[in-house]
């Protein structure tokens, strides 16, 4: 049976945000921790890339079960360098990226995607756009290793071919890249917390 993997990527330096978006809390842990959860629920492992404050994810998460860690010492060379750093340690087969931002992606989004994979890159489609997570066919993985750093994954993507999956939750669009977008998306999600 194929391995379910993911790559979250949460190597950025949050400076949209102001301030380190990864350990923001959200409900009852952090941002990050509820990207991780939702990806678990459905995957077998996750390949968490690191890159800025680093050595804080490694306290956290170092030894969980089913979370690889993949530090990209160059992460300010852009996403590209983690997607590349986190793709040298996935297995063959289907793989899964998504940004550490985005904890209200639910595991059924995940379940729809697999349900469909196939040789073309895989995106979730709701209320008119794409979204995250993107599920990538086996072999964008060498395409990936192979790319010179200066390449973008949606060259690659155009190069493989992408389709859209229709799902029901607009979740798969909210990320948290702003203080404006954390608070929306708290309201949105979390509208009965204790202030």
């Amino acid at each position: 049976m194929e391995m379910k993997q993911c790559l979250i990527l949460a190597a950025g330096l949050s400076s949209r945000m102001g301030q380190w978006k990864m350990m923001l809390p959200w409900r009852e842990g952090t941002v990050l921790d509820s990207t991780l959860r939702n990806a678990l629920a459905f995957c077998d492992r996750v390949i968490l890339v690191t890159g800025y404050r680093g050595e804080a994810l490694r306290q956290r998460y170092a030894g969980r079960d089913r979370i690889l860690l993949c530090h990209n010492p160059v992460y300010t060379q852009g996403m590209f360098s983690s997607l590349q750093r986190g793709a040298r340690r996935l297995q063959p087969g289907h793989f899964f990226i998504i940004p550490g931002d985005m904890p209200a992606v639910t595991p059924d989004i995940y379940a729809a995607l697999w349900q469909h994979r196939s040789a073309r890159v895989l995106v979730p489609f709701c209320e008119g756009g794409r979204g995250h997570p993107a599920l990538l066919p086996p072999d964008m993985r060498r395409r990936i290793l192979d790319a010179p750093a200066n390449i973008t994954l949606k060259h690659l993507v155009s190069t493989c071919g992408r389709d859209a999956v229709p799902v029901q939750s607009a979740a798969i669009h909210w990320d948290v890249d702003t203080p404006q977008q954390y608070a929306q998306l708290r309201e949105r999600v979390i509208p009965d917390r204790i202030s």
